[in-house]
């Protein structure tokens, strides 16, 4: 899997607009937004931040990253290794950007060759200073790429609305 994730770190992004979760998805990508409370305050606002640096996101039992611990700069490839029933699939990804504000923090990946979805997903937290809270935002933009996930679209769907409800279930036991 590193041999593989290695060989595609010159490799094109599978999707035509590196980046565009900054803005608008490009035309024919099914849009997810999710979003979820963390806390309130800069405690939990460091929490968070430490949370996503540390991928927690992602450490929901069902799924692993390789590497383990991915750094998180642009240009690093990861690989979402996915459990199915009675299979597993490697998507890799590579980081598009970074946020680092004062309110905001998080950085955005997008697919590559070999990955079932084509898109981007954006995972960032944030401080809403006028009320005090945290939160946690997840943005993607995606549609099918490999033959099985066109042919597969309704467990795939199921499969991407999954993680996002883990994936905010576990920042959120992340912050707490």
């Amino acid at each position: 899997m590193r041999r593989l994730l290695a060989a595609l770190e010159g490799a094109p992004f599978s999707y035509p607009v590196p980046g565009a979760t900054r803005g608008a998805a490009p035309s024919g990508y099914t849009v997810d937004h999710n979003r979820v409370r963390l806390g309130t305050g800069a405690d939990a606002f460091r929490r968070a931040i430490e949370a996503v640096r540390r991928w927690a996101m992602f450490h929901l039992g069902w799924l692993e990253l390789v590497p383990p611990a991915p750094a998180l700069r642009v240009g690093t490839t990861v690989g979402v290794l996915v459990q199915h029933p009675g299979f597993w699939s490697l998507n890799p990804c590579r980081i598009v950007y970074l946020v680092d504000e004062e309110a905001r923090f998080g950085f955005a990946y997008g697919t590559l060759p070999g990955h079932a979805e084509a898109g981007e997903e954006r995972f960032t937290v944030e401080w809403n200073r006028a009320d005090d809270s945290v939160a946690y935002d997840l943005l993607a933009f995606s549609r099918p790429h490999h033959i099985l996930a066109r042919a597969g679209y309704p467990f795939a769907r199921l499969l991407q609305k999954r993680f996002a409800r883990d994936s905010l279930r576990a920042m959120v036991a992340a912050v707490q």
